[in-house]
């Protein structure tokens, strides 16, 4: 499955960024391709491409804030969920998004 996703915590530091590795890790555990985006205090860092929105078969948002750039997912599949959720069992969270896209 591609997956593409966007993480974001209310201080924009570490848990960003913890539960960005995290789904990055479970997702290669489970064989899926990830393509996962930071939005935090020093702005956006690995920003999502048209190409890889487009060729996505989910999109993930790990974010406890209002994200910016959210229409850019029109149209696709959306999971929300805490970045605390994505830290603390992303391969329980991968799991469901593989029975919820049936994939």
């Amino acid at each position: 499955m591609k997956i593409v996703g966007i993480s974001a915590c209310s201080a924009g530091i570490a848990h960003t960024y913890i539960a960005k590795q995290k789904l990055i890790d479970a997702a290669k555990k489970a064989g899926d391709t990830i393509n996962m985006e930071t939005q935090g205090t020093i702005g956006t860092e690995d920003a999502l491409t048209p190409a890889q929105i487009d060729a996505a078969d989910v999109v993930l948002l790990a974010v406890d804030v209002k994200i910016s750039g959210r229409e850019r997912f029109e149209g696709k599949r959306v999971i929300e969920v805490s970045t605390d959720t994505a830290i603390k069992s992303p391969n329980k969270l991968l799991e469901k998004v593989h029975q919820v896209i049936g994939k």
